[in-house]
Parts: C-alpha cells; sequence; structure tokens
C-alpha cells in the first residue's frame, strides 16, 4: 500500500512507502537478491521468465490524496498512527511535497548514498528517519526549517541546500581531522556561522583536541570543539571539574587561621588592599575556590592550588 499526494493534475508526490518503491526500484534492478522456496539467493533477472512476469503484472493498491495542508498532515498521522511515532521532519515533508522535497530526499534520505557515513560522524540519526534532510534544511535556513520549505516547495532544484550543507561539512572536516564521537550531533551550523571566517591551524587544533582529550578535570568533552573554536577562552563549555566542599572547608580553614593573628583579611587579595576589607574574615559562604596557577595555563584542581577567594576578587581574577 502506497499513498500519494496529489501536487497537480500531472504530477504525485510519495505521501508515504518511499521506501517501499524504493526496494522493489532496487530488486528489479537487481541491486540485492532475495531467497527462492529452496533456500537459494536469486536476483529479479536470474528468476524463471514466467515468475518475472508474475511479479511485474502484481498489481499495487496506491491511494492519491489531495487537500489543503492541515489535511494532509492529518492523513499522514492517521496513514502512520500502527507505526513508529513521526518525526517532525517527516510531517513536514508530507505538508510541502513538491519537486523540492523529492530532490531533497533523494540526496539526503537515501540510505545509499555514499556520504552517509560521513556525515555520521556530525549528524545524529539516520538518512531514513530524514534526520540528514532536517540537518540540511535546518542549517541553511538557520533553525527556520518550515518558512524555507514553504518559500522553496517548487524549486527544481536543491543547489542552496546542498552547497550550504556540504560548506558546513568540508569546514568541520577540514579544521578537526581527527573524528571524535561527541563531534556527532552538535551545532555545527551554528558553530559555521560564528567561526568559518576565522583561520584555524589544522595540526595545532588536532594537537590541541588531544591534548583536552588526555585531560582528567574536563567534564564536558562535547564543548571542546566550540573552545577550541572560540579561542580556548571560554571555560565554561569544558565543566572544568571543580574542587569539591571538603577541599574548600579545608583551606578555609587554613587560611582564616593563619591570618588571625596577623590582623589580615582570610582573603589573600583583600589583604593586599587599601580598602575596608583588607582586614575582614569572610565567612566560607562568602568565599569561592579559586585555582592558584589557572587550569587553563597547566594549574590542576588540587588541594595544592586551591585558594579561597572572596567572591568579589574571585569574579575580577577570571582566567589570570
Amino acid at each position: 500500500m502506497t499513498y500519494f499526494n496529489k501536487v497537480s493534475n500531472d504530477n504525485l508526490e510519495v505521501l508515504d512507502g518511499q521506501q517501499r518503491i524504493t526496494s522493489i526500484g532496487r530488486f528489479f534492478t537487481d541491486k540485492f537478491a532475495i531467497k527462492d522456496e529452496n533456500g537459494m539467493e536469486q536476483y529479479f533477472s536470474g528468476i524463471a521468465a514466467d515468475k518475472q512476469a508474475k511479479v511485474l503484472k502484481t498489481k499495487l493498491l496506491i491511494y492519491e490524496c489531495e487537500g489543503t495542508e492541515s489535511e494532509i498532515k492529518e492523513w499522514y498521522r492517521t496513514i502512520n498512527i500502527a507505526g513508529i511515532p513521526l518525526n517532525d521532519q517527516e510531517l513536514l515533508n508530507a505538508v510541502y511535497s513538491g519537486p523540492f522535497v523529492t530532490l531533497g530526499k533523494e540526496e539526503f534520505s537515501n540510505s545509499q548514498n555514499a556520504n552517509n557515513q560521513k556525515w555520521s560522524a556530525y549528524i545524529k540519526g539516520s538518512a531514513n528517519r530524514q534526520d540528514f534532510l532536517e540537518r540540511a534544511l535546518d542549517w541553511v535556513s538557520k533553525g527556520n526549517i518550515a518558512d524555507y520549505m514553504s518559500r522553496h516547495r517548487f524549486d527544481k532544484n536543491i543547489t542552496e541546500l546542498k552547497n550550504y550543507f556540504n560548506s558546513v561539512i568540508d569546514w568541520v572536516s577540514g579544521i578537526f581531522i581527527d573524528v571524535e564521537s561527541e563531534m556527532r550531533g552538535l551545532e555545527w551550523g551554528r558553530l559555521y556561522e560564528e567561526y568559518h571566517k576565522k583561520a584555524y591551524d589544522p595540526a595545532k587544533v588536532s594537537a590541541e583536541v588531544q591534548k583536552l582529550y588526555g585531560d582528567p578535570y574536563i567534564k564536558n568533552r562535547k564543548g571542546i570543539f566550540e573552545y577550541i573554536l572560540g579561542g580556548s577562552v571560554n571555560m565554561k563549555l569544558l565543566n572544568v571539574r571543580v574542587f569539591d566542599e571538603a577541599t574548600k572547608k579545608s583551606i578555609y580553614a587554613v587560611q582564616t587561621e593563619a591570618v588571625k593573628a596577623k590582623g589580615e583579611s582570610n582573603c589573600p587579595l583583600c589583604a593586599t588592599g587599601h580598602d575596608a576589607n583588607r582586614k575582614k574574615i569572610w565567612n566560607l559562604s562568602d568565599m569561592d575556590a579559586d585555582h592558584v596557577k589557572a587550569w587553563s595555563k597547566g594549574g590542576t584542581t588540587s588541594a595544592k592550588n586551591c585558594q579561597m577567594l572572596c567572591k568579589t576578587h574571585n569574579r575580577a581574577k577570571g582566567n589570570r
């Protein structure tokens, strides 16, 4: 059973059943074999002539659907109600069916496309569930997929879509020459827009990636790539492991005890100042743990490299 959406008097678009149609066509053109009643694999061209004729004369149940976009969307939901839940892109393909969607699916929803393996390194999902097509549309439309599909619905080519998608993929693979599993599913379209005009040395990038992957204090490896693209500045992307509560309490007690007799602040930076806080003893809750030697400069997240600063000075110090 296959459903077609009537685009015009002379044109039909597959609404549901593309994989079935593709499989039938591939069998007829000897792209794969099936087992006969004796368990032997047979290509279509190799089976008996009478069986070929029987297959070719078999009628298929076809439904032609036409109506408003809302009606088409509801039909598609009804058709698939007993199957795998539909995703957003599958519904949009039904609503905006036409030559543009057909060409887009031929390129990005084709499970036989030789580029699928390369694309899978950067995109989550599969061709069959429209994930590659959805990502290509998301990137080129800057997140406005429905609007983009509506405007290009009757286009006879997908040149812009393909070119932009390939530009993003080529840019990523050109900068990050080592493919890591954490690269899959990142917002490469957004990152391309933000950073593709900057120059990078792939060899240096690779060395930095490997260095960061080997750092036990980094909790979010997915953030490594944007961190590098942004100039290795925004440490929040890495979620670097912070000092635990026991370490904070221990360092606080040592610092506070050491300065009591001197009449100085237990915040080392306040103690060297000239304002009213230079003798203030801060409560633990008013202080933050800080790396004496910044993590980005090789400092470790250990008690030996920890100091307690008042919140104001800790924020001011930043990554220095």
